[in-house]
């Protein structure tokens, strides 16, 4: 017992201790995390990069190229859109089925065709397929495109040129041996005869950047999926219509033409498009399409 009465005093002041130094702990804690919380509140959050390179587009908030200039800020955005009543077309199951059945149909005709024919076509009739390629979605509805359609037979000639001087020496060089050797079952080559016969060249500028009233500049985004989405609407508009194409990406040919067609410098060409009936004798390689279990998946 007198062992026991001497060490008590001991064993009160260590837990006194332990009890003073808990106490300063949770003190200094709490400080951490009051200075941590004024942090945050003083400093904006870190932004989270971009994940997909291929989503982010060309498009940057001030695209790093056109950093001279006069641009919209936000300040100075449209005024805020009405919304109204979603106009709404639904049909019966079986309707559903069928339209879409006959859709694929129409679609699956569709064929890249290089033999075309000067037979004319109705200036309405493409009037038509490209106020359809204008209705597709486009980033901020900021519309990024241009379609320049040639008649002119004289201009025609020239992009021809433009063109097969260019994609000669994207065969004979650019392309390498391996992309030219997969051409060769599809005979093609450089030489685009129907860029003289067809009697339209729509040619499918994307807008890099807006131009708006005052010569302001504007954000485009996602200007090319944008621009790439319309030109699938256009193919559709165009096969619905009768007509043919081959989709045309020539190398290196984009500044020559922009010139050539006096379009602005935020446009740079994405698709270069011959337009018109088949040639009576037209030919297509005899391809097939993958069975769809190959391309859709169901989750």
């Amino acid at each position: 017992m007198a062992l026991l009465s001497a060490l008590t005093p001991v064993f009160v002041a260590v837990f006194c201790l332990i009890l003073a130094f808990l106490f300063k702990s949770n003190q200094r804690g709490e400080t951490k995390a009051v200075r941590a919380g004024s942090k945050q509140e003083s400093m904006p959050a870190k932004l989270r990069p971009w994940v997909d390179d291929d989503l982010e587009d060309d498009t940057d908030i001030r695209p790093k190229d056109q950093d001279d200039g006069d641009w919209i800020e936000s300040g100075e955005r449209e005024e805020e859109l009405d919304h109204v009543p979603y106009q709404e077309c639904r049909y019966p199951v079986e309707v559903m089925v069928q339209r879409s059945q006959d859709f694929y149909t129409l679609m699956n005709q569709r064929r890249s065709v290089r033999f075309i024919s000067s037979e004319p076509v109705p200036r309405q009739v493409i009037d038509n397929v490209i106020r359809t390629a204008g209705t597709a979605p486009s980033g901020a509805h900021t519309e990024p495109w241009t379609f320049v359609v040639v008649s002119d037979p004289e201009v025609k000639h020239q992009v021809r040129l433009v063109v097969e001087e260019e994609e000669e020496v994207n065969y004979r060089q650019r392309m390498g041996d391996k992309w030219v050797s997969d051409l060769q079952r599809l005979r093609t080559n450089w030489v685009k005869e129907y860029l003289d016969v067809a009697p339209y060249l729509v040619l499918v500028f994307k807008q890099t950047y807006g131009i708006v009233a005052g010569g302001k500049k504007k954000t485009h985004y996602y200007n090319e999926i944008s621009v790439s989405i319309s030109c699938g609407l256009l193919l559709a508009a165009l096969q619905n219509a009768g007509l043919v194409t081959v989709t045309s990406t020539p190398l290196n040919c984009g500044p020559k033409l922009r010139l050539l067609l006096r379009r602005p410098a935020n446009e740079k060409l994405l698709m270069l498009l011959p337009v018109g009936y088949p040639a009576a004798d037209a030919t297509v390689p005899a391809l097939t399409r993958k069975p769809l279990d190959d391309i859709l998946v169901h989750v």
